[in-house]
């Protein structure tokens, strides 16, 4: 396990620092003067050219990257233009906003999404598999803005069962959770239709392993069979689907922070395009692409922790 465990890093530090490469080309290959840009048409020649000397637009662009892989490396994402605050530290107070939507996100897809599935994997071939089969392909194919503007008109606007905007009071976690629900089931829904697919058909496989004819030939009762030997295996594959969806749920964060007007990190990258704040656009990237990683990372090392084969064939 241990050696899994540093392959797994080793692989986790050269897609961030891939990342990190691909990220500074795109941002220097942006047209336009960033200081320009973030100073506005009133600034002066030599207001813009002590921006630039700040922000060291002014030495060679190995010098530029080798100071911004260093720095990342080391924690310092630069100063935010318009507040002059570490970058590092504006992304970390609005962090735990989108953490807690993306966890509530995965609770919505896992409480629907595996019950589905097993479900419609018992039922194979019936009436009930294929309206669970329609149905996720329809959370599928909807996209999470259009679930999220939806889901808005229909329990804030309509019914008025949830609250439509904010986070709730600080301070307040009853409050907060309260305020989360909407937004997360916006995050989560899409991810039912992925979870639900999954689980069916890896409970089909099972269910056709020669340890589960055992244990029916035993005479062990059936719900037994399928949710204490038969389920335990076919969530497996979940955890890694999990892990890979987390960075389709970051992006749903953005719509859902903007539409149910939350703070977060999508909120804050957001805001930081509109106002042309290119250092906090690129500590905020930055910093998504570590956590998605390092949340991959960690759903590897569940897997492997769970499934001795994934740590042998690696």
């Amino acid at each position: 396990m241990l050696a899994y465990f540093v392959k797994r890093l080793g692989l986790a530090v050269i897609i961030v620092s891939v990342a990190m490469l691909m990220l500074f080309c795109m941002i220097y290959a942006i047209p336009g003067d960033p200081a320009a840009v973030a100073l506005g048409p009133r600034a002066t020649d030599a207001m813009r050219e002590a921006l630039r000397i700040k922000m060291g637009l002014d030495q060679p662009i190995w010098v530029q990257f080798w100071n911004f892989f260093t720095g990342a490396w080391t924690g310092d994402l630069g100063r935010e233009v318009l507040s002059d605050r570490p970058v590092l530290g504006v992304v970390l107070e609005q962090l735990p906003f989108t953490l807690a939507l993306i966890a509530g996100g995965i609770i919505w897809s896992v409480a629907l999404g595996i019950p589905l599935g097993c479900f419609a994997a018992i039922r194979r071939g019936s009436l009930a598999d294929r309206i669970v089969g329609i149905l996720s392909v329809a959370v599928i194919a909807v996209p999470s803005f259009v679930i999220a503007i939806y889901a808005l008109l229909i329990f804030a606007v309509q019914l008025r069962w949830l609250p439509a905007i904010g986070a709730g009071e600080p301070g307040d976690l009853g409050d907060q959770l309260f305020h989360l629900i909407l937004p997360s089931l916006a995050v989560g829904l899409g991810w039912v239709g992925y979870i639900a697919r999954m689980v069916r058909a890896s409970m089909l496989e099972v269910l056709e392993a020669s340890h589960i004819r055992t244990a029916r030939a035993f005479g062990l009762p059936d719900r037994q069979i399928t949710y204490r030997y038969a389920l335990t295996i076919a969530v497996l594959p979940t955890v890694t689907l999990l892990g890979v969806g987390i960075g389709q749920m970051l992006s749903s964060a953005v719509f859902a922070e903007i539409v149910f007007a939350r703070p977060g990190v999508g909120k804050l990258v957001y805001d930081a395009i509109l106002t042309r704040n290119f250092p906090l656009v690129t500590g905020t990237v930055l910093v998504t692409t570590v956590l998605f990683v390092m949340l991959n990372l960690v759903a590897d090392l569940i897997v492997g922790a769970l499934d001795p084969r994934v740590r042998s064939s690696f």
